[in-house]
């Protein structure tokens, strides 16, 4: 039963059928212009409806009916026509059409695509490509898109969909497990020590092709990665002890080098004769067996195979002792020669020279030596006293005598044995203050023997030779060693002017003025002043 409905649009679409025909036939323009090239198969009036629904726009099912590979990426949630930037919108608000033959459909910059959306970002070395670099037919497996001309659709995310696996299926299909994006090489994400062979010492600056040949497969250059074998280090290496000693040349050897500490570093040498301890367990097994493995050496002393160094300076009956009374394995640098030891020789060590370093006295110039370099002080150290210190005060040049072991300017002289007792304020003195001359360099600048014993030849004279007597001013007659102040041993009483009444009270200055005789200024007490009118008018 055809209901009103029904009926009326049944009449809508003869009505508008006979539009159609009728406007073609004047030659109106119903169509908003000619299809483009690839929609050209679907010019006529009949095929309106294959694209288009009656009354409304064009429909995105209807696209999608006819492009099913699109459908199918649309309907997987895959590609370009999925992502946030087109999902939802009509497909004529892109790919519009009627704009005439040579209009392109399919049209953007290419230049400004992010790839990015299609779920394929472009990164590296594929971010350096033109769009028809990648989008070729040779690329694309489905053979209904690889027949279109002019297609994006259809090309594999997978390298190898891409690129020829030149491991010909020996390795994983992934390359991205040991490449990169940026270049195949070096496959920079490869870890030798995650495969089955760990590359430590030497294997690690051994070239890749060294182990991994190149040799032509199906045709090709083929590079063999897997398969390679090295259950023994003989599959590589020549055994150079002919299987002497096994294969397992770990027991030995080291990755290391070959010839690494002696070239046997896991050989237990302690089941030999001689024991490697300290510096020979760096020793190459060269160093000591030149000829072969298996030859005896000499070993029991130390000069079987070192040079005595010392050059027989110790030798003792015509045998030379064994270097390790001085020395140990662990280097010959250093002694284990004890203060004992030394103090039981010929010179015992005291004070300061217990601090001072071995090759200070015992090797001043190109060698070491030990006998004969002395025993007394100057044998080693300069006597910068000769001439200048009488022999008596130190016999033979014995600097025992005035100075300690623990340093040259701690002095012990009793200067009690001397004519020049030291008292009062001489007692605080050092030495170099009254021996030594500051203002004279070097050793010139001492005098002992020579030093006199007058106040005036070490003090200035203040008094202008006001007191003296042939030639001589004798201090001690005012003065004494505590302080030149008071003169606490002056007795005016003494003197032509005693002091009585008056006078006995008035300080020393008023009698006593500061005069200036030439060039020297000082106080005048030899006045001649003994009269009341020489001083009262």
């Amino acid at each position: 039963m055809i209901y009103p409905t029904n009926l009326f649009k049944v009449f809508l679409t003869g009505l508008f059928l006979f539009q159609l025909c009728f406007l073609v036939e004047v030659k109106s323009q119903i169509s908003p212009g000619d299809l483009a090239k690839v929609h050209s198969h679907l010019e006529g009036m009949s095929n309106c409806t294959k694209c288009h629904i009656l009354g409304e726009k064009v429909s995105n099912d209807k696209c999608l009916a006819c492009h099913t590979e699109l459908k199918s990426r649309i309907s997987s949630n895959k590609g370009y026509h999925s992502s946030a930037e087109v999902k939802g919108k009509q497909c004529a608000s892109c790919h519009s059409d009627h704009h005439g033959v040579n209009f392109q459909i399919i049209r953007f910059d290419k230049t400004k695509f992010n790839h990015a959306l299609t779920g394929y970002k472009l990164i590296g070395a594929h971010s350096k490509k033109k769009c028809e670099d990648c989008h070729k037919p040779q690329y694309i497996k489905d053979a209904k898109i690889k027949a279109k001309k002019y297609t994006f659709l259809g090309m594999g995310t997978d390298c190898l969909s891409c690129h020829t696996d030149y491991h010909q299926k020996s390795l994983s299909s992934n390359c991205t497990d040991c490449h990169d994006n940026e270049k195949f090489k070096p496959a920079t994400k490869f870890s030798h020590q995650k495969s089955g062979f760990k590359l430590t010492g030497k294997h690690q600056d051994v070239p890749c092709a060294e182990c991994h040949k190149t040799s032509m497969r199906s045709g090709v250059k083929y590079q063999e990665f897997k398969g390679v074998k090295y259950a023994n280090c003989t599959n590589c290496h020549k055994d150079a002890h002919d299987n002497k000693f096994g294969q397992k040349c770990s027991e030995c050897h080291n990755t290391e080098s070959f010839a690494a500490v002696g070239g046997v570093k896991n050989f237990d040498h302690s089941k030999t004769d001689f024991n490697l301890e300290g510096k020979h367990q760096a020793v190459s097994c060269k160093s000591c067996h030149k000829i072969k493995l298996t030859t005896p050496l000499l070993h029991k002393h130390c000069t079987d195979c070192h040079v005595d160094y010392h050059e027989k300076q110790f030798v003792k009956n015509g045998v030379s002792p064994d270097c390790s009374e001085c020395h140990s394995v662990q280097g010959f640098k250093g002694s284990s020669f004890t203060i004992e030891k030394h103090n039981s020789s010929g010179f015992s060590l005291k004070g300061a020279h217990l601090a001072t370093p071995c090759i200070s006295c015992h090797k001043k110039e190109t060698k070491w030596k030990f006998k004969e370099i002395g025993k007394n002080c100057k044998d080693c150290h300069e006597n910068i006293h000769t001439g200048k210190i009488s022999e008596k005060y130190y016999p033979e040049e014995n600097c025992e005598n005035c100075h300690t072991n623990n340093r040259w300017n701690q002095v012990e002289f009793d200067h009690k044995t001397t004519q020049f007792i030291l008292e009062g304020a001489h007692e605080t003195k050092t030495c170099r203050d009254c021996h030594f001359n500051k203002e004279v360099k070097g050793h010139a600048n001492q005098a002992f023997k020579d030093l006199s014993m007058n106040c005036s030849d070490c003090h200035t004279d203040t008094h202008n030779q006001q007191f003296d007597e042939n030639g001589k001013t004798d201090c001690k007659k005012c003065h004494n060693s505590i302080a030149f102040k008071p003169t606490v041993s002056f007795d005016h009483n003494k003197s032509q002017f005693p002091l009585d009444g008056k006078h006995s009270g008035l300080p020393c200055e008023k009698c006593h003025q500061p005069v200036t005789i030439g060039e020297a200024t000082f106080i005048l007490y030899k006045t001649k002043k003994i009269k009341c009118e020489d001083c009262h008018q």
